[in-house]
């Protein structure tokens, strides 16, 4: 099973067909065109900020890497691990970039395909829409903590040891 988040627009009316319709589901998980392509894969779904931040550290570090006399194996296996970098937090940077522009993350979903993922969505947001009608139940009460007692006598001191560490002869 596979997790996609829901993201719609701050302050939808639930129930609303065109807010359904422009609901966002981000699949979690490792994303493989982001390890290879990471900039244009950026760009692709207009996180311009991440695409302008990777390309930056992507230079940044091949800068770094000439600069520095390390063979070239080690070069490679930092640009391996900057795109393994990319390709795990691709989906945390498109949430971020959604919240960011008023589209907060308002569900999770759980299913095997993205089809799949996108009917449960939309049957949760539209039975979210018919229980909205209704008139929520009324808060719990506060119940206020008891006073406080008798002071509570103090142990007489006791020497603190580190766990497992005894004096010679102690029990």
């Amino acid at each position: 099973m596979r997790t996609y988040t829901v993201h719609l627009p701050r302050g939808a009316a639930p129930g609303d067909a065109a807010v359904v319709e422009r609901a966002i589901l981000v699949r979690d998980g490792f994303n493989w065109a982001a390890f290879f392509f990471s900039v244009l894969w950026m760009l692709w779904h207009r996180l311009w900020l991440a695409a302008l931040a990777t390309f930056v550290v992507v230079v940044a570090v091949s800068v770094a890497l000439e600069a520095l006399p390390v063979g070239d194996g080690v070069a490679v296996l930092a640009s391996l691990l900057v795109a393994l970098l990319i390709g795990l937090e691709a989906s945390s940077l498109r949430r971020w970039t959604y919240a960011r522009r008023g589209m907060p993350m308002v569900d999770v979903v759980a299913a095997p395909s993205y089809d799949e993922a996108d009917a449960l969505a939309c049957a949760r947001l539209v039975a979210r829409s018919s229980e909205s009608g209704r008139t929520p139940p009324p808060p719990p009460a506060v119940v206020p903590p008891p006073p406080p007692s008798a002071p509570v006598p103090a142990r007489p001191s006791a020497e603190i040891v580190p766990f497992g560490l005894r004096p010679e002869g102690a029990p």
